[in-house]
């Protein structure tokens, strides 16, 4: 069913729209929305290069009230080392991403094409997605000091998340897009100071974003419904096994970057000052990558209405257990 078909068997009044054309309905939406907001790579990077006095993410963002006795210019160092990573994380984690809306398309070959269609174009955008930040890396190493280090293998990444069940990564996918999209319109976009190459990527980003997110929750909840009681369980406990996975990366992360950071600022630091510093570095890591998702408001509705009132509590558990 098309979205022009759909919309005139609303408005002729042959029938009341179905919860199925309701769902349709929002497919084909995520579809007009990506024609319209449709962007390539040159025009996101106009020729640009980044300049080594501008920051990347703002001190809010970066948490360095977390961090002990910094200077201005130090606190620039730990943004851009945060925005590095930041872009480099959202790379991994779409390798991911588009394997599994890739498989999920396959639900879709013989049955609804506007659905299809939706996760084709999904898909086509992830990998342009991933093609951005590998570009806007070799751009950000061209600026920063040698010996900055991202330790995650994507590749790696992407098996260990596809280990588990597909209800378990759509939970987890959901609560990273919704994140893009929160510290973009809440955070990136409203700093008037940052990099305005990075603020292009990251806006240019979030167009697309918007309409995976919501693919993201109707794939989740097509999923849901195929589930029965005890498979459920076993899934709630994968998105919490997931949760404490991504941690372990960002702890490995928040290591690297702290290193890096002493390294560049080429100062003697006490042993409780660099411990501040790496755990500085973890606060941040965690807030923008799970707290920040994990709390948002709607992907807490979500999750409220796809668990019981314990399998909830339980994975609420398991994240208070990393602060």
């Amino acid at each position: 069913m098309t979205l022009q078909t759909h919309r005139t068997e609303r408005s002729s009044g042959c029938r009341e729209a179905t919860a199925e054309d309701r769902e349709v309905f929002r497919y084909a939406r995520c579809i007009r929305v990506s024609k319209r907001m449709r962007w390539n790579l040159e025009e996101v990077i106009k020729g640009r290069s980044f300049d080594p006095a501008d920051s990347f993410l703002p001190d809010g963002f970066t948490k360095v009230s977390e961090f002990p006795r910094l200077s201005a210019e130090e606190k620039r160092v730990v943004s851009q080392i945060q925005g590095r990573t930041y872009a480099n994380m959202f790379g991994v984690l779409e390798r991911y991403v588009n394997a599994k809306v890739l498989e999920l398309s396959k639900d879709h070959w013989f049955g609804d094409q506007t659905k299809l269609e939706a996760l084709v174009r999904f898909s086509d955008e992830e990998i342009k997605h991933q093609h951005l930040f590998r570009t806007i890396e070799d751009l950000m190493a061209a600026t920063m000091p040698d010996g900055y280090r991202f330790t995650p293998k994507p590749n790696a990444v992407a098996r260990m998340v596809l280990s588990k069940s597909t209800w378990a990564v759509l939970g987890l996918t959901l609560m990273v897009e919704i994140v893009t999209q929160a510290h973009y319109r809440e955070s990136i976009a409203t700093e008037a100071e940052l990099s305005p190459l990075y603020k292009d990527v990251f806006h240019y980003h979030w167009m697309e974003e918007c309409q995976h997110a919501i693919l993201d929750e109707l794939e989740w909840r097509r999923e849901d419904q195929k589930l029965g009681a005890n498979d459920r369980e076993a899934a709630v406990d994968e998105l919490v096994e997931l949760a404490l996975a991504i941690d372990r990366i960002l702890q490995d992360q928040a290591k690297a970057d702290t290193e890096y950071f002493l390294r560049i600022v080429n100062r003697v630091t006490a042993k409780d000052e660099s411990e501040a510093i790496a755990n500085g570095f973890l606060t941040a890591y965690r807030w923008q990558y799970i707290f920040s998702g994990a709390e948002n408001a709607h992907f807490v509705k979500v999750v409220k209405e796809l668990t019981t009132a314990a399998q909830m509590q339980r994975f609420a558990s398991a994240l208070q257990s990393l602060n």
